[in-house]
């Protein structure tokens, strides 16, 4: 099975790694992020860090855009840049030389180092890995259309996993590339080193090293 955290995430590329290590699954970690964040927050050197505003850290060389809204609590990595009009709700840990776009909205996340959602992305109750990328107007999705918990259905182990969560995004691991104006819907995983083709409706679990194609079909990667 390829969803454990140990499976989809090289925890040296975030600050949240004792704190993930402590789960078998990432989705175990989101009710936990803000206090997290908060806790977290208090022990940053204050000669890397500026606390803008009650619990909301950004680092010195971040770039954040002044129509951007920071909500606590927050932190902002190294050399990240926060572009024109991104939403920051709160209850987000942006790793080191990310990128959050135009009109991007994030809340209640961890995303790794060098993650990017550059575009008109909303990402909610989620967690992004290492290099990860979501393409101009990808979404995930967190709650469910008819607010049942969400369950993670994985068909290639025959499984269903019981997550009692109401609010749960997606989790993607290192590596993975979102195309442009999909929607990724509750509870999805995808393995490290997978692509979803643009314009994809995804749910379930997608493999390592794997394509998620429009009709939903599943290709491993040939080298």
């Amino acid at each position: 099975m390829s969803i454990t955290i140990k499976d989809l995430y090289d925890l040296d590329h975030t600050l949240a790694r004792d704190y993930l290590s402590q789960y078998e699954y990432p989705w175990q970690a989101l009710a936990g992020i803000k206090q997290f964040i908060i806790d977290l927050g208090k022990t940053l050197d204050p000669q890397e860090y500026t606390e803008v505003s009650e619990n909301v850290w950004v680092h010195k060389t971040a770039k954040v855009l002044p129509s951007a809204w920071l909500g606590a609590p927050c932190i902002i990595g190294p050399n990240t840049e926060v572009r024109h009009c991104a939403f920051i709700r709160g209850s987000a840990l942006v790793g080191a030389d990310c990128v959050v776009g135009n009109s991007v909205e994030l809340k209640n996340v961890i995303l790794f180092e060098h993650v990017q959602t550059p575009h008109y992305n909303y990402v909610g109750d989620s967690i992004l890995g290492y290099y990860s990328h979501m393409g101009a107007g990808s979404i995930t999705s967190n709650v469910k259309s008819d607010k049942k918990l969400v369950v993670v259905h994985d068909h290639a182990e025959g499984k269903e996993i019981e997550t009692g969560l109401k609010k749960f995004g997606a989790m993607l691991g290192d590596h993975v590339e979102v195309g442009c104006n999909s929607v990724l819907n509750p509870g999805t995983v995808i393995g490290r080193n997978s692509r979803v083709y643009p314009t994809s409706c995804v749910r379930g679990v997608i493999p390592e090293h794997s394509i998620w194609k429009n009709d939903g079909t599943i290709e491993a990667i040939k080298d």
